[in-house]
């Protein structure tokens, strides 16, 4: 499946790994299983932010709450590998629910993104939209 990412949400992310590093950063997507609409940064309140991540629980909760409410959909998550590649780690694959939900993750300028799936991560294409 191609996934169709806003060039808004591109450039969030990169901005935001670039603005956080040497730290990792994350944040959520919105949008939907085909569509990333846009990508909203968040605290990373994991104990060791040079090598993990956690998004904030409360940020969390409240975009879920959101979209049960009627607001945009949680497509997925976002996080950086400052020191790293644009890939799954072990650690990520550790901490993969297998949901369907999309993972993005940017490492030097570059994002890739990925669909976790309950037998593990599958790579996703992608082409870049305005808006």
């Amino acid at each position: 499946m191609d996934l169709t990412v806003t060039s808004e949400a591109l450039e969030a992310m990169i901005a935001h790994a670039t603005r956080a590093a040497p730290e990792e950063c994350c944040g959520i997507l919105y949008g939907s299983k085909e569509r990333v609409e846009r990508a909203e940064p968040v605290a990373n309140v994991h104990p060791d932010p040079s090598r993990h991540f956690e998004i904030d629980p409360q940020a969390l909760l409240d975009a879920h709450r959101s979209a049960r409410e009627g607001g945009a959909e949680v497509a997925g998550y976002y996080h950086s590998h400052p020191n790293g590649r644009a890939a799954p780690s072990e650690t990520d694959r550790a901490s993969a629910s297998g949901d369907g939900r999309i993972w993005a993750i940017v490492a030097s300028g570059n994002v890739t993104f990925w669909r976790d799936e309950p037998d593990g991560f599958c790579a996703l294409s992608y082409t870049v939209r305005p808006g």
